[in-house]
């Protein structure tokens, strides 16, 4: 084991933590202002939950043994037989442990990325149990598929560096799902939804681009070149994609907007997320400045014209920000990058990989809905997955949680 991938690693690990504590912010200022405790006690029970979870059977169900490539087994069972001076057979220079925290951050805030989609209606208790059975059914199997040894999607050759189908397409699209489950919110077509507090949606924002270095850069697993080759692509594409829906916001309204710009980076970090490992460095730039106008262009469809209340755009940005990654893998990676990739990229002349990073694209759409569907069944065999009318009007952090962000404020909401 090697000592500097040791404490690399650890960092990372802390870094992606970080994250899930910026989305709480970055989906809290999104949102009116009787739903912030709401908003951010969703992330927040995410991060308790997941780790035990992840704990207790997580990380051997995603990681252990292999079962038709698609699920593990108990083997690790509360991480049973682990020894912490030992390495495992995910990353030869690192402790087990290390590697099992590193990948338990990711088991954190996939779920509480499809939060986003469902604020301002959604009964708590519905959504604690749907994320604990989601997690089960959807999350680690498709860890499993893409990164654990024996994984189907891995077998077939797709790649995925840090998480566009684990973390991003299967959280975006099981978002999408929920949402059209749960109906929109009271007042949808009448009301207009402002932002209520713009310094938390940036500081989310820069927080989660801040721990994304740990995200991609980490999925090296050691501080080496391809740490630092992830390092560049993921820093090159948000910075494009944030220029990029400034642009895209300057057309449209005359003027750039700290949303905007704030979005833009959040929805390039997503799309260069399966590729930093695999991509030129170049090719980071054409990714994040084609993902800002593909994801806006998806947001103004489902809300203006099919009139899908995904609240603050968790499939419009990862969902559709995490297909195009996806695509963009199969178009630009090089196996002299990372052999990992099997193949070049269509760009380079090689469709193979290409046509694997579709059906990749393809599986965990499916895999997502389908888990969506079961796991709203199970749901509704213990409580309504919607709070009543009285208790949206009034808003969640009083009416769930007893709890209002500003006391004293005794305006009307914005």
């Amino acid at each position: 084991m090697n000592a500097g991938d040791t404490g690399f690693m650890l960092i990372c690990s802390a870094l992606v933590f970080f994250m899930t504590p910026g989305l709480a912010f970055f989906y809290g200022g999104l949102v009116r202002r009787k739903n912030v405790v709401s908003t951010m006690m969703a992330c927040a029970a995410i991060m308790g939950l997941s780790v035990v979870m992840w704990v207790l059977f997580g990380y051997s169900l995603s990681f252990g043994g292999n079962h038709a490539g698609i699920i593990g087994d108990f083997r690790w069972f509360g991480l049973h037989g682990i020894k912490m001076n030992e390495a495992g057979p995910y990353a030869s220079t690192i402790p087990h442990l290390v590697y099992i925290a590193f990948q338990m951050m990711f088991a954190m805030i996939t779920p509480a990325l499809i939060t986003g989609s469902l604020v301002g209606r959604v009964k708590f208790k519905a959504l604690f149990l749907f994320i604990m059975f989601w997690s089960v059914i959807v999350y680690y199997p498709m860890a499993h598929m893409v990164w654990g040894q024996g994984g189907f999607l891995a077998e077939i050759g797709s790649v995925d560096f840090a998480g566009g189908n684990v973390v991003h397409i299967s959280s975006g699209v099981s978002a999408l799902v929920f949402s059209i489950i749960l109906g929109r919110r009271r007042g949808y077509e009448q009301t207009a939804y402002r932002v209520h507090n713009i310094p938390f949606v940036a500081l989310g924002a820069f927080i989660l681009w801040f721990g994304w270095f740990g995200f991609n850069a980490g999925s090296a697993l050691a501080a080496n070149g391809l740490a630092a080759h992830a390092f560049m692509t993921t820093a090159l594409a948000s910075a494009s994609a944030m220029m990029s829906w400034m642009f895209i916001d300057v057309i449209k309204d005359g003027k750039p907007t700290l949303v905007g710009a704030s979005t833009g980076l959040v929805v390039g970090l997503v799309a260069i997320t399966p590729g930093a490992g695999f991509v030129p460095i170049w090719s980071a730039i054409i990714i994040g400045a084609l993902v800002s106008p593909i994801c806006c262009g998806t947001i103004s469809l489902l809300k203006g014209k099919l009139k899908i209340d995904d609240a603050l755009d968790a499939f419009g940005c990862h969902g559709i920000g995490g297909v195009w990654g996806g695509i963009a893998t199969g178009l630009f990676a090089k196996h002299s990058i990372n052999p990992v990739a099997r193949w070049d990229g269509l760009f380079f002349g090689n469709y193979r990989l290409f046509v694997a990073q579709i059906i990749g694209i393809v599986v965990t759409v499916a895999v997502a809905i389908v888990g969506t569907l079961v796991c709203l069944g199970i749901v509704r065999l213990f409580t309504e997955l919607r709070v009543d009318e009285k208790a949206e009007k009034v808003g969640l952090d009083i009416s769930q949680h007893g709890e209002s962000a500003y006391p004293t404020f005794n305006g009307l909401d914005s």
